[in-house]
C-alpha cells in the first residue's frame, strides 16, 4: 500500500512538472512565426513602398535677371552759364599771336541745380582769338581770348565761350610830345642857319622828322597780365556726361 503510493505521489509530481514548463515556453515553430523580420532595405531605383524611383538629370535653375539701373541723366550747362576764370599766363600782344595756349583755373564753383559741376579752381584752357598789335599813330593794340575746355567731375568738357579781351594804353599824347619835341629842335637849327624864314623852314622840317619817328614806332603792346579775373560766357550748350 505504501509503495503504491510513493508510486501515484512521483507520478503526479511528475505531471506537474511536465505541465509547468509546457504552459512557460512556446514551440519553437510559434516562436519563429510570430517573430518580425527586419524591414528589407529598398532596392536602387526603387522607392519605399515599392514604387519605381526614376532617375532624372538634374534640372538647371534659371539665376533671375540682374536689374538694369538707368544711367542719370547728364547734366547740361546752358547757354549763356558764366564761368569766372582766373589766368595763370601772362600773355602780350608783343610775343603772342592768334592761336597760342591760353590757361587758367575756375574763380568760383560751377553749378546746376545746386550740384557742383567743377570745383574752384579746376583748370581750365583757351586760346588767343585775336592779338592786334595796333596800328602806327591810329589805333592801339588789343589782345582776346576765350575759353575751349574746362575740367569737370566727368573730365575735360569742350566748350564754346565769349570772348575777353584788353586795349592797350593811347599813346596819342606822348605822340604829341614827340612831334612837338621834333617841331622845337627843327626850330632852332632853321635860326641859326638863316634866321626867321630859316627858322619857320626849320620848324617844319623838324616836325616832320618827329611825325616819322612817331610812324615808325607802334604804341604798347596790349597785355592781359597772369592772375586777372575774367568772365566768360558759354555761348553753345554743353553736355557733362
Amino acid at each position: 500500500m505504501k509503495k503504491d503510493k510513493k508510486i501515484y505521489t512521483a507520478a503526479l509530481l511528475a505531471a506537474m512538472t511536465l505541465g509547468i514548463g509546457c504552459s512557460g515556453s512556446k514551440p519553437e515553430t510559434e516562436v519563429a512565426a510570430n517573430a518580425v523580420a527586419p524591414a528589407a532595405e529598398p532596392a536602387q531605383g526603387t522607392a519605399p513602398g515599392g514604387a519605381a524611383n526614376e532617375r532624372t538629370a538634374p534640372v538647371a535653375v534659371a539665376k533671375p535677371a540682374p536689374k538694369r539701373v538707368a544711367p542719370p541723366p547728364p547734366v547740361v550747362l546752358e547757354a549763356g552759364t558764366t564761368l569766372k576764370v582766373r589766368s595763370t599766363t601772362t600773355l602780350s600782344t608783343k610775343s603772342n599771336a592768334a592761336g597760342d595756349a591760353f590757361h587758367g583755373s575756375l574763380e568760383a564753383p560751377l553749378t546746376v541745380n545746386g550740384k557742383v559741376v567743377a570745383d574752384k579752381g579746376a583748370k581750365v584752357q583757351g586760346v588767343v582769338a585775336t592779338a592786334d598789335p595796333g596800328g602806327r599813330v591810329k589805333g592801339v593794340a588789343s589782345i582776346s581770348v576765350r575759353l575751349t575746355s574746362i575740367e569737370t567731375e566727368k573730365g575735360m568738357v569742350s566748350v564754346q565761350t565769349s570772348t575777353v579781351g584788353r586795349e592797350a594804353k593811347s599813346t596819342k599824347r606822348n605822340d604829341a610830345i614827340k612831334v612837338g619835341v621834333g617841331s622845337g629842335i627843327g626850330a632852332a637849327i632853321g635860326a641859326i642857319a638863316g634866321g626867321g624864314r630859316g627858322a619857320a623852314i626849320g620848324a617844319g622840317a623838324g616836325a616832320g622828322a618827329g611825325t616819322g619817328v612817331v610812324l615808325a614806332t607802334r604804341g604798347e603792346p596790349a597785355v592781359l597780365p597772369a592772375e586777372t579775373v575774367m568772365t566768360f560766357r558759354l555761348t553753345d550748350s554743353v553736355e557733362v556726361k
